[in-house]
């Protein structure tokens, strides 16, 4: 039976974004400084204000004020009228040193085996329905708000516009359950009071004036750039997008007052949105601000890369991996793989969880090895989603020993599918 299936995104200056990428960019400073920094950081924002709070132990020093102020300024947060802008909002740091008695779980002399830095249970998840392997709800609605940030940058059109938004993507599936056509689309901006009320216009119909201009704008000039944009890239997913979808546009109407300002935003409240958006599962912890001993992020990158890697082989069409750690042990308690149903190999999923278990090591220090997570790479990961993301080379800058130097490092490693011809030997594939 053909079904719905809905997903959104937020922007990068949603409130609860902007404290992510807030968190994450500490974490890279100190990386940068000390690639054994071990850093747990919280970001809160509102009104004319930023709490740092955490546990980091490094050798490296942060400058935590500059840091934040960088990251808001990129954001587009430069205008007094936000209520929130880097040059003028308070900054606050209550950072301390992490506790000893985690640290006793985490290093050890033996660095292959170090603990987990939590305990905890961690997913990924892939299908086949786009080339990123993810939902194509989930991509479309991050498509959406990157053009939509595009748009705003570059201040050609919608001139208008402000950092925070929101998008959702309702999916039409058929009976095969696969993507059919777009239903609907949702997207809500921030925006300048551009039309103001005058003694022949009240209020009321100055805020619908501007809902109309803004609803033609996102259906003339941001959907077709969308589609545009997706065609450039030779993705089929253009093709859902036909002419018969719904749209609303800020639905509420006028949407002046937002970010921080609109909302207290808060680290790691939009794990959703960072990861399947829905589909698939999700262990409950949040990745932004910690470094890699802490396996809610490098577990679920692993996990992430092995169901990907296991879609792409041929496995299955659609794969979830859950792992589980004790917070100390170098080992996860339990792998296990739900195939939904779609596997291409005469293995139960139990004996295809046993199988994974024994091609890929899955102990923390291992992860971190492989994927390069001890680099400063996590600022990039903290809007528009940790998965689905193309891997890619960057010079990088680091610190050490009173020098400044630079070392290519790569950005989700974990995305990529280096391990397909591998799987597919050891199934039979």
């Amino acid at each position: 039976m053909a079904f719905l299936f809905t997903s959104e995104s937020v922007s990068e200056g949603h409130p609860d974004k902007v404290a992510d990428q807030v968190s994450d960019a500490i974490l890279d400073e100190f990386l940068r400084r000390d690639l054994n920094s071990k850093v747990a950081c919280e970001t809160l924002c509102t009104t004319g204000l930023v709490v740092v709070s955490g546990e980091v132990r490094s050798e490296g020093y942060v400058d935590i004020q500059g840091v934040a102020r960088r990251v808001i300024d990129k954001i587009g947060y430069n205008r007094s009228e936000y209520q929130f802008d880097a040059a003028s909002c308070g900054i606050l740091s209550a950072i301390h040193e992490q506790s000893a008695d985690i640290n006793q779980g985490v290093d050890r002399k033996d660095g292959e085996e170090q603990g987990a830095g939590d305990q905890g249970i961690m997913f990924g998840y892939a299908v086949e329905e786009t080339r990123e392997f993810m939902p194509a709800t989930l991509i479309l609605s991050h498509v959406i708000l990157k053009e939509l940030a595009v748009i705003r940058r570059e201040g050609e059109v919608m001139r208008y516009l402000r950092p925070d938004s929101k998008s959702q993507v309702t999916i039409e599936y058929g009976d095969d359950r696969r993507p059919q056509r777009v239903h609907t689309i949702v997207v809500s901006t921030q925006h300048d009071e551009f039309i103001l009320p005058t003694h022949t216009r009240s209020e009321a119909e100055a805020e619908r004036e501007m809902q109309r201009i803004i609803a033609d704008d996102v259906r003339n000039i941001l959907i077709p750039r969308v589609k545009a944009r997706l065609e450039r890239a030779n993705d089929k997913l253009a093709d859902l997008i036909g002419d018969d979808y719904i749209l609303h546009v800020n639905p509420t109407g006028k949407f002046v007052i937002g970010g921080p300002h609109g909302d207290t935003g808060l680290t790691g409240r939009k794990i959703i949105v960072d990861t399947y958006d829905g589909r698939g599962a999700h262990g409950g912890g949040a990745f932004s601000g910690k470094d890699s001993s802490k396996v809610d992020r490098s577990a679920a990158y692993a996990a992430r890369h092995i169901a990907k890697n296991m879609v792409a082989a041929g496995i299955a069409r659609e794969v979830l991996v859950q792992v589980s750690y004790a917070i100390g042990i170098a080992q996860p308690l339990s792998i296990y793989v739900d195939t939904y149903g779609t596997a291409n190999v005469n293995m139960s999923d139990g004996e295809i969880a046993a199988k994974i278990g024994g091609m890929f090591d899955l102990r923390p220090a291992a992860i971190v090895e492989r994927f390069g997570l001890k680099y400063p790479i996590f600022e990039a990961t903290a809007s528009y989603g940790h998965f689905g993301r193309r891997p890619y080379t960057e010079l990088v800058r680091f610190y050490g020993e009173g020098k400044e130097f630079a070392k290519e490092v790569e950005f989700f490693s974990w995305e990529k599918l280096d391990e397909v011809d591998r799987l597919k030997q050891e199934f039979g594939l």
